[in-house]
Parts: C-alpha cells; sequence; structure tokens
C-alpha cells in the first residue's frame, strides 16, 4: 500500500467515509482519547461507545484537525480535499465513480468488493457488529453524512531495527565482534527488545522482550563485577 501510495508522487493519501462509519469505528490511540478505559467506567464506556454520536475526542478531531475534510456533498468534499492536498489533484468523476462502484455492492448478498466482504465478516463477531463495526450503507446516502475524509499523512514512527546485540545484550561491531562495556536493552535492543518476536511482534508484546534483554544485560554485567 505504502508503495502504491508513494508511486504516484505524493506523500500522502485519503480516507472517505461517512459520519455513520467514524462514530463507530475511528479509534484514537492514546489514554487521553479514551477516558472510558482510563476511568475504568462502565457507564462511560456505554456512553461513549454504544450511544448513538461521536465520542469526544473524535467529533473534536473531525471539527478542529488539520488533516479533516467534512462536507455534505461529494462536489464540496473533493473542493476541500483539493484545498487541502499538497499540490496533489482528485479528480471529482473518478473519486465518484470508485464510491458508486462500491455502494453498489451493498445490497449484493454475493458481493465480492474486498471492503465489504471485510465488514460483514468482523459483523459476525458479536462484539464487533455492537462497538466496533458500522452497518454496511451507501457512502453517498445523505442519512449517513456528513461526508468525511481524512488526508493520511506517510511518516516513520519507529524503525523496528536497533543494535545488534548478542545473547548477553552486548552491543556488536561490524565485524561481529562484542563492544566490551557497551549493552543495550529494551526497544534499542532490536524489534520488540533483543528480537524475540522475529518480525511478526505486535504493538503491547515489546514488554516482555524488554524484560529479558534487561535481564540479560544485567547478567552479563553482573559477571563482569
Amino acid at each position: 500500500t505504502m508503495k502504491a501510495i508513494l508511486d504516484t508522487g505524493y506523500d500522502y493519501s485519503w480516507f472517505v467515509l461517512t459520519k455513520s462509519i467514524i462514530e463507530k469505528e475511528f479509534a484514537l490511540s492514546g489514554s487521553e482519547q479514551n477516558p472510558d478505559i482510563t476511568e475504568k467506567s462502565l457507564r462511560t464506556a456505554a456512553r461513549s461507545r454504544l450511544a448513538k454520536g461521536m465520542p469526544g475526542p473524535v467529533e473534536a478531531f473531525t471539527k478542529h484537525g488539520v488533516d479533516f475534510v467534512v462536507r455534505d456533498n461529494l462536489a464540496d468534499l473533493v473542493a476541500g480535499m483539493n484545498e487541502l492536498g499538497r499540490g496533489g489533484h482528485i479528480d471529482l468523476q473518478s473519486l465518484e465513480r470508485t464510491i458508486s462502484a462500491r455502494d453498489s455492492q451493498v445490497d449484493n448478498a454475493y458481493s465480492k468488493d474486498a471492503q465489504l466482504m471485510a465488514v460483514h465478516n468482523a459483523r459476525n463477531y458479536l462484539g464487533d457488529k455492537i462497538v466496533r463495526v458500522a452497518k454496511p450503507h451507501r457512502l453517498l446516502d445523505p442519512a449517513h453524512g456528513p461526508l468525511i475524509a481524512v488526508r493520511l499523512n506517510i511518516l516513520t514512527r519507529k524503525t523496528l531495527g536497533g543494535l545488534e546485540t548478542n545473547l548477553d545484550s552486548q552491543v556488536m561491531r561490524p565485524d561481529g565482534s562484542a563492544f566490551d562495556g557497551l549493552y543495550a536493552a529494551g526497544e534499542v535492543a532490536g524489534f520488540g527488545g533483543g528480537g524475540v518476536h522475529g518480525y511478526n511482534a505486535l504493538e503491547g508484546t515489546f514488554l516482555g522482550g524488554c524484560i529479558f534483554s534487561g535481564r540479560a544485560a544485567g547478567r552479563a554485567v553482573a559477571r563482569q563485577g
């Protein structure tokens, strides 16, 4: 996906959705954006995640986020996207064709549209159906509006690399020898802390690797002492 976007010559893309979708599916990272979780309140969770309407933090992004365009119809949405875009030109007719083709499959029980198939599969799980995944609908249906476009900027968040270490968490030189007295622990010691999970590490699984590499470094230093 990233290669396809960058091949266009631009370092960003667009995500087009509706108010109905963003109310249910737009999740924000960070404890400050999820007060129902940080407060450990079932009442707050029910109000923010089950009630109709956008959660407060999400609504704030739609109103004040510099990468959000909110409009009542597609023509105005495209105009706002082109005004916000960094030199990019979104063609109204091309976008309308793409969305209309997708919308035509909403009521098709045998649709092969990949996005709609993923939505239907997700909603087979009751928890996702209630809380996380909006009911499929036509994006151009005014009843589910307004339309929303989010500019997606490509950036590097982390390298998922780190310093090469041996089993004692010693930092290795390019020639394969170890730096005397230099150790690395945590995420700096490779992906997720010493590469415990290899290429399959997920967010939330790094702590174990960080503890493992820290223990290895600590034991190695103690042996040196």
